[in-house]
């Protein structure tokens, strides 16, 4: 099933055009739907890769260099957590996204992806799951549900975001690792690179996932033909997995994976190689992949997204976020349906790289800063 295609450009729906960078806190902006403010929560965090919200309001954020901590919205910051698997912490490697367990309230497990080493300097994507003590110091009873196969040398494109569904099941994304003799792999069924795994809670493999009982090919599977997806969140008009990845010289693109389905990495693509030569066929769409419903060109180099449901915000429900790294921006689309239908650019006058944005129990829009003092930046209602 192909899907209706739109290009959207860097230049479309800029919020206030090219500034200097200026310090964010206490800011108010304004945007095509309302006033927004700015608050800094902290500027203490290395790196922040991945946040989530626990229950009581309180934000577990990942490290880069290997440490979890716990961040409230005043910005205090916890210890580092013990228990967090020891992670590969080179080029785009390291301690990556978080997600609590959604019955997190009675279980308090908590989800973390990482570069996991391998023999021989080798390395891949994996996902660990423990429980955080009453007193949030620790991880315990950790467990590795999930490791991408094969391991390889090489330090890029891991992925990863780690979504839970309505049903229960868990999405992992994934990454293709870059390098030309390995991305080709994202095509195969019997590799985990390049692909959309959905898996248990336990990390086993649901009995309806496509490739169950097919030959060659890995049960984990959900859908594959990606390059590197590191944005993934859950429609809550629809309950379906919507996902972001980048793409090389322009082709980002969003895409609603379907079980079994192809989509098209590295055989088709609406970018070019960084040489500047065609990448695979050079053909933007073939038979049997499935179309992005929207892509970037120039690149915006998409990292987390999260779908807006809060309160805080009526003019924004149902939008979708992204946390931009080179456009510097955080990136609010409005939808009709599966449909993009306008685009605005929030933020930009930080100059700030965004790695993350979560939605907060207020409706407050947090999003985080990939930075050697990374931030943590509140967006709240400021009224008319």
């Amino acid at each position: 099933m192909h899907r209706r295609h739109a290009i959207i450009g860097l230049s479309a729906f800029s919020l206030l055009g090219c500034t200097p960078p200026v310090a964010a806190q206490d800011r108010v902006f304004d945007s095509e739907r309302g006033r927004y403010r700015v608050d800094a929560v902290t500027n203490r965090l290395a790196y922040p890769w991945g946040l989530d919200f626990m229950p009581d309001g309180r934000l577990l954020v990942t490290e880069k260099p290997g440490r979890l901590r716990i961040v409230t919205t005043d910005g205090k910051l916890s210890a580092p957590i013990a228990g967090v698997p020891e992670v590969v912490a080179r080029g785009q490697g390291g301690l990556l996204d978080v997600t609590v367990h959604p019955d997190f309230a009675k279980n308090r497990l908590v989800y973390l992806s990482y570069t996991e080493g391998g023999p021989d300097g080798t390395n891949s994507t994996a996902a660990a799951r423990g429980r955080l003590s009453e007193d949030g110091s620790r991880l315990t009873q950790v467990e590795v549900v999930f490791r991408q196969e094969p391991k390889l040398r090489g330090d890029k494109h891991y992925g990863s975001r780690i979504v839970f569904a309505p049903d229960g099941h868990m999405f992992i994304t994934t990454g293709e690792r870059s390098d030309d003799d390995y991305r080709v792999q994202s095509q195969d069924l019997d590799s985990l690179l390049g692909k959309v795994v959905r898996l248990n809670p336990d990390g086993t493999v649901p009995a309806d996932n496509p490739f169950v009982g097919r030959a060659g090919a890995r049960p984990e599977i959900w859908s594959y033909g990606h390059r590197n997806v590191q944005g993934a969140d859950i429609n809550p008009a629809s309950g379906r997995l919507w996902t972001i990845e980048h793409g090389p010289r322009g082709g980002d693109e969003i895409n609603i994976p379907e079980a079994g389905k192809n989509y098209g990495w590295p055989v088709v693509s609406h970018g070019i190689n960084y040489s500047g030569s065609p990448v695979g066929s050079g053909l933007k769409q073939m038979a049997g992949m499935v179309d992005p419903i929207v892509t970037w060109t120039p690149v915006i180099a998409p990292c987390g997204m999260r779908f807006y449901s809060g309160a805080m915000f009526p003019a924004w429900k149902g939008n979708l976020f992204i946390a931009g790294l080179r456009s510097r921006a955080l990136v609010r689309l409005e939808l009709d349906g599966e449909r993009v239908v306008r685009e605005e650019r929030l933020l930009e006058p930080l100059g700030l790289r965004l790695r993350d944005v979560a939605v907060g129990p207020d409706g407050a829009i947090y999003v985080i800063s990939d930075e050697r003092k990374g931030r943590l930046l509140r967006l709240s209602a400021a009224g008319s």
